[in-house]
């Protein structure tokens, strides 16, 4: 049937406003100019990167700037980026800080920055599809499953973080071991009661992606440790024994490669006998610590790592890549598909063309939209090899032992916990104090530490007890780094107990 006229005006198209400001630089010589100025500006930063404060809070006037209300019209590109520079700018987390060590924030690797601002301009979205981006994930994830070992037959995708691999690998776990029920198509709701088991220092990520899949909170098991804050398998076994008795399903454990608190490494042998007997898939979160299997010197502490059904760790942490790139690797090649793949007409394959690319990292995730996360990884392990980052990474190890003997030497502090990897928690002492006495004074000298802007470990509480946690995933970091630090807490420490 055909439209009257009526129909056919309104549907004829609308004449272009030639008036209308195209949203590409108007001038591309000054855009080129500004490129270059931000270029200049980026490496004057970071070279001088050590002289400057390693944190500062944002002042009354530049909180009132940034939320200021939606700009109606436009500002030359000039103008905007002085304002970066004064209001945004000189107020950063400060993770890229030689003497940032708190939580556990990567560096960024300068050349890492470009390979991200080069992924911008191409501007690839990696779902599915024939382009050389996908190609380089490809690539990029072959050479981690190298590094780590890992089966070559396994498969991975990248990710933003470790919190999106937890949900992926408790998804697959989910899809490969709830048995005959099909809970991707039915639901929780058709299978028995699933449980999940990690220790009492399993990252909180987990947590969320349990509520997120239907599990559910209170069926995470949460086994004790012991003395070196490892997950204690006696306890295990008798967690899942009890649970099948009563006729529920587990279906997963979760090992720690380096808890965040502490930097604990689990049993990963019993751990492995454990879900071999038991049939259960064996997760593991390596989000910092299993960096520290590319070292020789290490790798025999986290042997069976590559054992595992799934593991994930984070490339912005001990690998020092820019926010945001994180991986997990899985041991069944086609279990990623099985639990994320979709049949939707728009995204199906066809015979040539860029639609007709055999992988699709959009049924590996759940994300469709992504980011080509892989390019700065390709750039820096091109550009430095592997080897480099297994230096830096014995570094930072070594500065930890470094300043481990600092503590030990000086009877004003106290180690409470050492790893053997790159964290270190510790506290200022003096004889006969009292605990509640003993966390209000660690907490003001860790508020002075980084109200200062002389340094930034972060805290935890083990024990009860109030500790600064120095958690060391920083390229920059030098050995003198450690001698200011203890400096500052000895010098902080002294002038606020002379004041009481």
């Amino acid at each position: 049937m055909s439209l009257d006229k009526s129909a056919q005006s309104a549907h004829t198209e609308a004449p272009l406003n030639e008036t209308v400001s195209s949203l590409e630089p108007a001038d591309w010589e000054e855009f080129r100019a500004l490129g270059k100025r931000i270029i200049d500006d980026v490496v004057d930063y970071l070279a001088g990167v050590r002289e400057r404060p390693v944190w500062q809070a944002v002042p009354e006037p530049v909180r009132t700037a940034l939320s200021a209300d939606l700009p109606k019209g436009g500002a030359p590109m000039m103008t905007v980026y002085e304002e970066f520079r004064a209001l945004i700018l000189p107020y950063p987390r400060g993770n890229i800080h030689p003497r940032f060590w708190g939580w556990v924030n990567g560096s960024g690797l300068p050349i890492a920055a470009y390979a991200d601002l080069l992924a911008s301009v191409m501007n690839c979205t990696l779902g599915a599809g024939e382009n050389a981006a996908m190609m380089v994930e490809e690539q990029v994830i072959e050479w981690l499953k190298q590094a780590f070992d890992w089966p070559r037959y396994g498969a991975g995708v990248l990710t933003s973080g470790c919190s999106m691999g937890q949900i992926i690998a408790l998804a697959a776990a989910r899809e490969a071991k709830a048995g005959r029920w099909n809970m991707r198509h039915e639901g929780v709701r058709v299978g028995p009661q699933l449980t999940v088991y990690g220790s009492t220092e399993t990252h909180h990520s987990f947590e969320k992606a349990i509520e997120l899949l239907g599990v559910g909170k209170t069926f995470f098991r949460m086994i004790p440790v012991d003395r070196d804050f490892r997950i204690d398998v006696a306890s295990l076994r008798r967690a899942i024994r009890k649970d099948r008795d009563v006729g529920f399903h587990p279906i997963c454990v979760i090992g720690n490669v380096g808890t965040v608190n502490t930097g604990a490494i689990d049993p990963l042998d019993d751990l492995i006998a454990v879900t071999r007997e038991e049939d259960l898939w064996l997760h593991i979160d390596g989000a910092f610590g299993a960096f520290a299997y590319i070292l020789s010197t290490h790798r025999s502490l986290l042997a069976g790592l590559n054992e595992a059904d799934s593991l994930v760790f984070d490339l912005h942490k001990w690998f020092y890549m820019p926010f945001d790139v994180s991986c997990i690797l899985v041991r069944q090649s086609d279990i990623l598909e099985a639990t994320f793949s979709s049949n939707a007409d728009y995204i199906s394959k066809t015979t040539r063309g860029p639609a007709s690319y055999p992988v699709a990292f959009a049924d590996r995730s759940i994300e469709q939209s992504r980011r080509f996360r892989a390019l700065k990884v390709w750039f820096a392990l091109k550009t430095h090899g592997i080897n480099s980052f297994a230096n830096s990474i014995a570094n930072n190890i070594s500065q930890i032992a470094y300043l481990t003997r600092l503590i030990d030497d000086s009877p004003s502090l106290e180690t409470i916990s050492r790893s053997d990897l790159n964290i270190v928690c510790f506290r200022y002492v003096w004889p006969n104090a009292e605990m509640n006495e003993l966390n209000a004074i660690n907490q003001e000298i860790l508020s002075h530490l980084q109200l200062g802007g002389f340094a930034v470990p972060s805290h935890t509480l083990i024990d009860g007890k109030f500790v600064i946690r120095v958690a060391n995933n920083n390229h920059r970091t030098m050995k003198e780094d450690m001698d200011f630090l203890v400096d500052q807490v000895l010098s902080i420490g002294n002038d606020l107990l002379g004041a009481c």
